[in-house]
């Protein structure tokens, strides 16, 4: 099955490429936009910056971050990257989830509490940010063998246990 789908693999690097780049420049750009928020910029201005940010979110980064994950997903298991700077990096990744999340929960505090709630200053957003992007970065491009990095035993055996709930039988 995975050799059929083999020559689908450069497109679906190029398309989680894109698309990465559109989710990380959309996160970099919220925080920015988000700082716009402030009533003594004028009724106009407040509705049209509000309307850039919610629409921004929702129909540009997070449909962008969806399809970076499917699709990132999808070369796991067409490229068999089951290793341990694969694993870190989807560290990385959950933070670059997280942070996503905490901006939608900005935006949503901002536009149900108009006025009383302050989105932070766009600087710390920032550089928390850098953080999963440039880890990412690193471990992608540099590939490094964690294999030196000392595990406890626990998660490196099987520990040949029961799932705590029955998985039906076929």
């Amino acid at each position: 099955m995975i050799g059929v789908l083999e020559p689908a693999i450069p497109h679906l690097k190029a398309l989680h490429i894109a698309m990465l780049v559109l989710w990380c420049g959309g996160l970099f750009a919220l925080p920015l936009m988000l700082s716009l928020h402030d009533d003594a910029i004028g009724q106009a201005d407040y509705s049209r910056v509000r309307r850039a940010t919610h629409y921004g979110y929702t129909l540009v980064v997070t449909p962008a971050a969806v399809a970076a994950i499917a699709s990132g997903t999808a070369l796991i298991f067409l490229r068999e990257v089951f290793v341990a700077w694969m694993f870190a990096k989807l560290v990385f990744v959950a933070l670059l989830v997280a942070f996503h999340a905490w901006v939608g929960h900005t935006l949503v505090s901002v536009a149900e509490t108009e006025g009383t709630h302050r989105p932070p200053a766009a600087l710390l957003p920032l550089f928390l940010l850098l953080v999963p992007v440039l880890g990412i970065l690193t471990l992608v491009l540099a590939k490094p063998d964690l294999g030196r990095i000392p595990l406890p035993a626990w998660l490196e055996t099987p520990r040949e246990l029961q799932l705590p709930f029955d998985v039906p039988s076929r």
